[in-house]
């Protein structure tokens, strides 16, 4: 079972990350020595209150995001969109040929008007 420590710190260091940003810029911009938010993130420490919003505030996320179970993935909207769309698609395909031999039935040369 993951502490909320961990829990924490590994929802930290995959924000940092997703944005490209190392373990000493991100312990810059909020003023504490890289080896403290190293401690963070590996779930060894637990920071202040003050210290979790300044976190979330540099990481450009809420304070409750730093501790989802899993973060949501940035886009997940319209991920969902896409694939909704790209599955209709697909469905409205597969469904052609029958559509076009029911409308090959209706117009043969037997058909009537």
């Amino acid at each position: 079972m993951t502490s909320i420590r961990e829990l924490l710190g590994s929802n930290i260091r995959r924000y940092r990350n997703n944005l490209g940003i190392s373990q000493a810029k991100l312990a810059e911009t909020i003023n504490i020595a890289t080896n403290y938010l190293g401690l963070i993130e590996g779930g060894k420490k637990f920071p202040s209150a003050y210290m979790i919003e300044r976190i979330a505030c540099a990481l450009g996320k809420d304070t409750p995001e730093l501790f989802a179970v899993a973060p949501v993935q940035q886009g997940w909207k319209e991920h969902i969109l896409l694939k909704m769309s790209t599955l209709i698609d697909e469905e409205l395909e597969s469904l052609r040929p029958q559509c076009q031999e029911a409308a090959n039935t209706c117009t043969g040369p037997d058909a009537k008007p």
